[in-house]
């Protein structure tokens, strides 16, 4: 009985210290648990913080027209999740193609990649009306290197993407705006292409020049002289109209809209030429 007891005794020992030692290893599991979930949450927030300064420091490179030194910037960051960030690496990578410094061979290979960021900042956030916006203008540019066949056959998915974005965000002036300019495209568009439209789709993609002005309108309702693209739309759509009038309001608007960009200054020329051409016709 004794050593039945001492047994006992021995046994309840071994099991109060093994409970201790479990109870002591759970609590400092709990504590090393918490300890890593304030890291992560710390180390999250910086995460978001950081993101968040950069899309800051990004947003006003953008607005200062420096092209090169945002697209450095955001290069450093290409590997990132955030489709805040991607989108915008996308727009720099596009407008850095567009720089008139950037060689044909370097211009190519922006725009693709310009397209690979739209199309994963697009997976990341299919909310993202920044995202729709700048996966179509990056399919669109990339059909300038693939030929017409397929700027054609990707024209629907350009307008669904265009539309979707305008959904998402309908202040959003440059969305209306590239709706227009999808518009003006397929009104103005040449006999032999209206062929190629016919032989890839039952319902070949067409519009109106009406239709694009209304979209032009519509954008410049949304925020006034934002663009000096959609200005000198305006003026060249009004034209198309026979409408001289109201072409040459919107052509001196597009001319004397301050230029920020290469592509302000070339607008700016070609809106001045086209009022020439309304003095030499007079």
């Amino acid at each position: 009985m004794t050593n039945l007891f001492s047994a006992s005794v021995i046994g309840y020992r071994r099991a109060f210290k093994r409970s201790l030692l479990f109870s002591a290893l759970s609590y400092l599991g709990f504590e090393t648990y918490q300890l890593i979930s304030q890291a992560a949450l710390v180390h999250a927030t910086a995460k978001v913080f950081k993101v968040e300064e950069i899309l800051e420091q990004a947003d006003y490179l953008y607005e200062s027209g420096e092209t090169e030194k945002l697209y450095q910037l955001l290069t450093q960051y290409k590997e990132s999740e955030d489709a805040e960030l991607l989108w915008r690496l996308a727009r720099a990578s596009r407008d850095t193609a567009q720089l008139s410094s950037t060689s044909e061979e370097e211009k190519k290979l922006l725009v693709y990649e310009a397209l690979e960021y739209a199309k994963r900042a697009l997976e990341k956030n299919e909310s993202s009306f920044a995202a729709h916006k700048w996966y179509a203008i990056c399919i669109s540019d990339v059909g300038d290197y693939e030929g017409i066949r397929a700027k054609i056959a990707n024209a629907y998915t350009i307008k669904e993407h265009f539309e979707k974005a305008i959904e998402l965000n309908p202040k959003d002036a440059t969305s209306i705006h590239l709706m227009g300019i999808w518009c003006y495209t397929f009104a103005e568009m040449p006999w032999y292409q209206r062929r190629i439209a016919r032989m890839l789709f039952a319902t070949p993609p067409s519009s109106t020049y009406e239709e694009a002005l209304g979209y032009f309108h519509r954008a410049e309702q949304v925020d006034p002289n934002f663009y000096s693209k959609n200005l000198l739309l305006l003026g060249k759509t009004y034209l198309k109209l026979h409408n001289r009038k109201l072409a040459a309001f919107w052509l001196m608007k597009a001319r004397d809209h301050p230029a920020h960009t290469e592509e302000d200054k070339q607008i700016q020329t070609e809106a001045a030429q086209l009022l020439t051409g309304f003095s030499d016709k007079n």
